[in-house]
């Protein structure tokens, strides 16, 4: 770790660049994988949050020998807390939900690291930068994959259109949905009165593969069922 009395301009392009590396090797994952938030967006947020520290760091050596009875009185820790509050409206910003399920999390999460990471590197801890970018890029490369293996839980909504009149077509909802091991979480219904159309809504859970075509075929072949809809 650098003290502040030796930060020289080479330095301090030293760290940039460092820092530019390493938030675009997270964001090249990212951007491989389609995500709103990719290489640009990780290499800016980790070289900000980098020139951030500097600045910081810079105030503290060019003003932090006043005296502490004075007006001035510094706090170089303030910057990085302001950093990591900021970079919370960023990530919230690639989370997205839909109907029950919530996509951008990941993303987030590595905007949020990449700040870290950009701090780190900022401040001259080089190895826990470089050790925090190799622990990363391992979890979104090669953890992803053993996920498979686990058998999560997976939130769906199930939308069906179903005709009134035409018998207790419920029962033989909830029938078809328990022989394929579907769990139901929440569940509501209206009726259509223009229309004479019946519309069941279900968020379910299922541990496991999903097979969503037998599930769909399931629910389409029971004879009051006109429309099904699965997100």
């Amino acid at each position: 770790m650098i003290i502040p009395g030796e930060l020289t301009d080479l330095t301090v392009f030293g760290r940039l660049l460092l820092a530019a590396l390493l938030g675009g090797l997270v964001g090249v994952e990212r951007e491989m994988h389609g995500r709103p938030a990719g290489f640009r967006t990780h290499l800016l947020v980790t070289v900000g949050a980098c020139l951030m520290v500097i600045v910081s760091e810079g105030f503290y050596a060019k003003y932090g020998l006043l005296s502490g009875s004075g007006v001035v009185r510094l706090d170089p820790a303030r910057v990085a807390a302001q950093i990591v509050t900021g970079i919370g409206f960023l990530g919230a910003g690639a989370i997205i939900k839909d109907g029950a399920s919530v996509r951008g999390l990941t993303t987030a999460a590595c905007l949020w690291l990449a700040a870290g990471i950009g701090m780190a590197v900022g401040i001259g801890l080089y190895p826990a930068a470089l050790f925090v970018t190799a622990l990363s890029l391992f979890s979104l490369l090669f953890l992803k994959r053993a996920e498979r293996y686990l058998r999560a839980e997976n939130y769906h909504r199930i939308i069906l259109h179903c005709v009134a009149g035409g018998g207790d077509v419920l029962p033989q909802i909830e029938q078809s949905l328990a022989a394929q091991g579907i769990r139901v979480v929440n569940f509501g219904f209206e009726t259509d009165l223009a229309t004479g159309v019946v519309i069941y809504s279900f968020v379910v859970t299922r541990s496991g593969h999903e097979d969503r075509s037998t599930l769909v075929q399931g629910l389409v072949a029971l004879p009051e069922v006109t429309k099904v809809r699965y997100s």
